[in-house]
């Protein structure tokens, strides 16, 4: 199963030549995430950095850029959830056009760490947020 995002390519994502400049898509997969969290796994996303000083940082991050995204277009953001560790997840993430047959624009394998913000250090995943994957893998069907 996926979590998926649809949103138009805005002028603030675009280099002067009207493609997305690529920095941009890591801040929209941040943002996908945040709605992954908070959206398909009832884990509030902000509680979880700005009540709980709970953290997620990007311990790894691996992409290829297929084709570009133009200011204007609408593109779907997806995320798979890969595999679960002690502490940290592990992300794939695709970024597509919506047209007939969907090209794909950037694709990326992210992992991702719970962290305590309090020290900085990693900390094993809370039991809601896997209690939050359990229920969105039985909705969807999905094991891993």
């Amino acid at each position: 199963m996926t979590f998926q995002v649809r949103r138009r390519v805005r002028f603030s994502d675009c280099d002067p030549a009207g493609m997305v400049f690529y920095p941009q898509y890591f801040v929209m997969l941040n943002a996908l995430v945040e709605d992954w969290f908070t959206e398909g796994l009832q884990v509030n996303y902000a509680q979880f950095l700005g009540v709980r000083r709970l953290g997620l940082p990007m311990a790894s991050l691996q992409c290829d850029f297929k084709f570009p995204s133009r200011m204007g277009e609408d593109i779907v953001l997806q995320l798979r959830l890969l595999k679960v560790g002690k502490r940290s997840l592990t992300l794939g993430v695709e970024c597509c056009g919506t047209e007939v047959v969907p090209s794909v624009r950037w694709r990326a394998q992210a992992v991702i760490v719970t962290t305590s913000l309090a020290d900085d250090r990693s900390i094993p995943i809370p039991a809601d947020v896997l209690e939050g994957i359990a229920r969105w893998q039985q909705h969807s069907g999905d094991k891993l």
